[in-house]
């Protein structure tokens, strides 16, 4: 057994250091990193931590003692070898220095990191811009070969300090562990806000145009109200307080957001007596029933109230999106949002909301100070007109910035070449801010996954597939707006090369950049067997011999906690896969005595199987007509390839190979 892929450890951006024999050393050129350093002043030489490199940092601050630790076991993802912590110790030279050095003037998220001789010194004046030095440092080292770092000075600072991704878990439940490796992913590329969308609902057209019929839910526990919370997944208050902590550990916030008076089903689901009776339809909340408010206020309190609220961190979404009516209506909807704004400052939050006062014109006064406005669609909130109405925004425009996976509308993946070359947050949906506007009105940007459509067969692994796609480049341009110096094309083949954070493979990836490498072969798979890597992500081929027996239904060959590949499926007892509740059938059974060659090749579109070397089945992204075909909803059949544990099989398995791309 062999197992053949390369550490994501390719030298880039690291200048070649020349040897005591000769005359001239090099100056070290700028590392690359994402986001890009702001400035780096290099020196002659390298420096390469040893076994008895230590961290060295004060033990007054609790929170240091959190990022050395993490700074030392990520460090050993990487090198292989540990950092041994030493607080309050005398730094000698080969230690790594952090540094707390407060004040008052300046980005707070700004911080230096230097590297000689001596060592290695980050200093900050806050511990999340320490944190962003360590991850600098992390994937310099991730580049290194040798685990060498050039000798030099950075000065690296956020032009923006909203840096953020919203992720819909309303329309579909994200488990909360992806939530936590999102943030890991998130703090490595410097980006410091998650906004969690925890309610929504689908569309009535993709449901038999039938409010009882179409999905929705709200994903948190709830004490009130507990027959509100999704049973297809929710959060308990615990584990949603834990995320919270665990993120701010990496510099990360979370943004809950509870959206409303729009979608809103989940709780008219609940309480009837609540909904919209107008044009509306159902997922609109009633503003005229004082039940709406009597209700909104009590489920509200249950997560921003009280001496230890479960939405501990400093600010609260409040929704307030795509509420529809006439003009009286909406005079209506601009008291409301008033209220709800307040009533989250109240409870110690600044609230957030969905931009929509340019669709809800009126003369009815919204609060603006200390609100921070998402900036999403000018038809529903001119930018220039909320920015001179004094709003603080963050940049979210749909159509630079929403994903919608395989919706056939807005982005199935982000345009990151036209993102990287021509956006910045100054640019909100076409309105481009400059000078002082954009220092003191656009607090940042964010980029969006949508899940309008439930039950579409997108897996987390193809969300994540697209988040990925589209981090490094939102990450450098929130961080360094059009101060970006490194061309499209390297930026990008280089950013791919890095890991998604220090041991995360969530992409299922090995030997990146090295397409069409054999990643795993093995000369016979036996029954309950446990392979050396758990999974294979796009793009892969995955072949082998059978020499077939009789499989009962329910036979597994390979299977992950996430997916299973089936050498009998549980219904039809034919060749399948099965991942996230969804069964998908190949048109080829396992007949006793049969020989074959099975081929699998899976990307991001679909999954196909060939037998004996011809294709059996393309199980390619097909199009379901719904509402009398006036819409279509993608059934999307992909599969990231399970390979943790061989299943309990009596056929016989041989010749497995494993490659990184399609053959």
């Amino acid at each position: 057994m062999t197992i053949k892929h390369s550490m994501l450890y390719a030298a880039i951006g690291i200048a070649a250091i020349c040897s005591p024999l000769t005359s001239m050393a090099e100056i070290n050129s700028k590392p690359f990193t994402v986001p890009e350093l702001r400035q780096w002043n290099g020196g002659e030489g390298k420096f390469t931590p040893s076994a008895e490199s230590r961290i060295v940092y004060s033990s007054k601050n609790p929170k240091l003692e959190q990022i050395a630790r993490q700074l030392s076991q990520d460090y050993t993802t990487f090198a292989g070898t540990g950092l041994k912590l030493s607080p309050d110790a005398k730094a000698k030279a080969g230690d790594i220095r952090l540094i707390l050095k407060p004040s008052k003037k300046g980005n707070q998220e700004k911080y230096t990191l230097s590297i000689d001789k001596n060592g290695v010194v980050i200093t900050a004046p806050t511990t999340e811009a320490l944190i962003w030095g360590t991850r600098t440092l992390l994937q310099m080292v991730e580049q290194s070969q040798d685990l060498s770092l050039p000798y030099g000075t950075a000065v690296d600072y956020p032009e923006f300090a909203f840096r953020g991704f919203m992720i819909d878990c309303g329309r579909k439940y994200i488990p909360m562990d992806y939530l936590k490796m999102l943030v890991d992913a998130m703090a490595y590329y410097k980006m410091n806000v998650l906004h969690v969308h925890l309610n929504d609902n689908g569309f009535k057209y993709y449901f038999d145009d039938d409010w009882d019929k179409t999905q929705a839910a709200f994903r948190m526990e709830s004490d009130l109200y507990p027959t509100l919370t999704a049973r297809d997944g929710s959060y308990s208050k615990q584990e949603f307080k834990d995320l919270i902590t665990y993120a701010a550990e990496k510099g990360v916030e979370i943004i809950p957001e509870i959206d409303f008076p729009a979608h809103s089903l989940a709780f008219t689901r609940l309480r009837p007596e609540i909904a919209s009776t107008g044009r509306n339809g159902r997922d609109h909340l009633d503003i005229d029933n004082p039940q709406t408010y009597e209700f909104m206020d009590s489920l509200l309190a249950e997560y921003i109230g009280g001496p230890d609220p479960v939405f501990s961190g400093k600010r609260f979404h409040i929704g307030t999106d795509e509420y529809q009516g006439d003009s009286i209506t909406m005079e209506k909807f601009r008291a409301f949002t008033d209220r709800y704004i307040r009533f989250a400052e109240q409870h110690g939050k600044q609230a957030c909301i969905w931009g929509s006062l340019t669709h809800a014109k009126g003369q009815t006064p919204v609060k603006v100070d200390d609100v921070l406005m998402y900036g999403w669609s000018n038809g529903y909130a001119n930018p220039k007109e909320m920015i001179d109405m004094g709003y603080k925004m963050v940049s979210i425009p749909d159509g630079y910035v929403y994903i919608v996976p395989s919706a056939g509308y807005y982005y199935d993946y982000l345009n990151s070449q036209m993102l990287y070359e021509h956006w910045t947050p100054a640019n909100i949906g076409g309105h481009v801010f400059e000078g002082d506007t954009v220092k003191n009105m656009i607090e940042g940007g964010a980029f969006a996954v949508w899940n309008d459509h439930p039950n579409n067969g997108i897996t987390v692994k193809d969300i994540h597939h697209r988040v990925m796609d589209a981090l490094p480049t939102m990450a450098a341009k929130t961080w360094s707006g059009d101060a970006v110096t490194v061309p499209y094309s390297e930026f990008r083949q280089k950013s791919q090369l890095l890991s998604e954070a220090p041991g995360v493979n969530y992409l299922g990836r090995y030997a990146a950049g090295k397409p069409g490498t054999t990643v795993l072969e093995q000369a016979v798979v036996l029954p309950g067997s446990t392979m050396p890597i758990p999974e294979i992500g796009y793009d892969y081929t995955v072949e082998f011999n059978l020499e077939g027996l009789d499989e009962k239904k329910g036979t597994a060959l390979f299977e992950s906690p996430e997916a299973t590949f089936w050498l009998s499926d549980p219904i039809s007892g034919q060749m399948g896969f099965s991942r996230e509740g969804k069964l998908v059938t190949f048109r080829q059974d396992i007949r006793p005595g049969e020989k074959m060659t099975v081929k699998v090749t899976g990307d991001n579109k679909g999954t196909r199987l060939y037998v004996n070397g011809q294709l059996v089945d393309d199980m390619n992204t097909r199009w379901v007509s719904w509402n009398g075909g006036k819409n279509k909803m993608a059934d999307v059949r992909t599969l990231v390839f399970p390979l943790h544990k061989a299943g309990d099989f009596k056929s016989k398995i041989t010749g497995l190979k494993v490659t990184n791309s399609v053959n």
